[in-house]
């Protein structure tokens, strides 16, 4: 194949994108129309794929070439693939790469929370949540447990980044998700959701209270991983929600609570 490309110069600009490039200039909020993001592993490369992002080059292992990474190469035809044997890919990108392959790709232009809240009932929106394994993990649970969407604000990190849509295997391709303009909930519920925030307050009710089941436009809000939601944002929803411990455990990681409540108010909404 042409397009296949042996890597015998680690300063190649055309490898900067692996090597060099930090996630926030990959992002490039200057001129987002030339965004990329990076996916990693074939799983998600295939997602990708499948939800029509174009890929602009590939690195990948050359044990793959032939075998586990044959299929996605068909797919990208024509696009760049610098190969180098494991370890040398390591040396590059610093990193052991999941599955031997990376892929660059083009981010798409985000739709506005109006177009993604149209004709869904139940939303989650993530506040300040900066830890990308979390992001994917959750986005990962939302898709599966049958949530509508995913809101982030500001201050979340980015579900394209590398290791978000890693541990999301994905699945940030398969629901839809984007950025609220600012922390504020007013965006959401102007468009006429019930907001539920999820919080070790005393004034709680339980998350499987039928009140929240009885909401035809329900968001559930998701606060960062050390200090949860803000007492602001507390006061700014319709509903405090706890989920019930027992021995003495007083909290859950954000990813681990986020299955809980989203496997509760799926099976309350009848999900299969």
């Amino acid at each position: 194949m042409s397009n296949i490309i042996e890597i015998t110069d680690f300063l190649a600009p055309e490898l900067d994108v692996y090597a060099r490039l930090t996630e926030a200039q990959l992002l490039n909020n200057e001129h987002p129309e030339k965004g990329l993001f990076i996916a990693e592993s074939p799983k998600v490369i295939e997602r990708a794929l499948d939800a029509g992002y174009e890929s602009v080059s590939c690195l990948m292992e050359k044990k793959h070439i032939e075998a586990e990474g044959k299929h996605i190469l068909s797919r990208i035809a024509g696009v760049p693939v610098f190969t180098a044997e494991f370890d040398i890919l390591t040396q590059l990108t610093g990193f052991k790469l999941t599955r031997g392959m990376l892929c660059a790709m083009k981010r798409k232009k985000l739709p506005t929370v109006k177009e993604i809240c149209k004709n869904k009932s139940r939303v989650v929106v993530l506040d300040k949540v900066m830890n990308p394994t979390n992001v994917g993990a959750v986005i990962r649970s939302a898709a599966a447990l049958g949530m509508d969407a995913v809101l982030l604000t500001p201050g979340c990190s980015d579900p394209l980044y590398r290791r978000a849509a890693r541990v999301s295997m994905g699945t940030v391709f398969q629901i839809e998700w984007t950025f609220l303009e600012s922390d504020s909930l007013s965006e959401i519920k102007a468009l006429g959701f019930k907001t539920a925030a999820m919080a070790l307050k005393d004034n709680t009710i339980a998350i499987d209270d039928p009140r929240l089941t009885a909401e035809k436009k329900l968001a559930v809000i998701m606060g960062t991983e050390g200090d949860g939601l803000s007492d602001k944002t507390i006061a700014e929803c319709d509903y405090t929600v706890k989920i019930p411990m027992h021995h003495g455990v007083d909290s859950l990681n954000v990813a681990a609570a986020s299955a809980v409540a989203f496997y509760q108010l799926g099976k309350n909404a009848g999900y299969k």
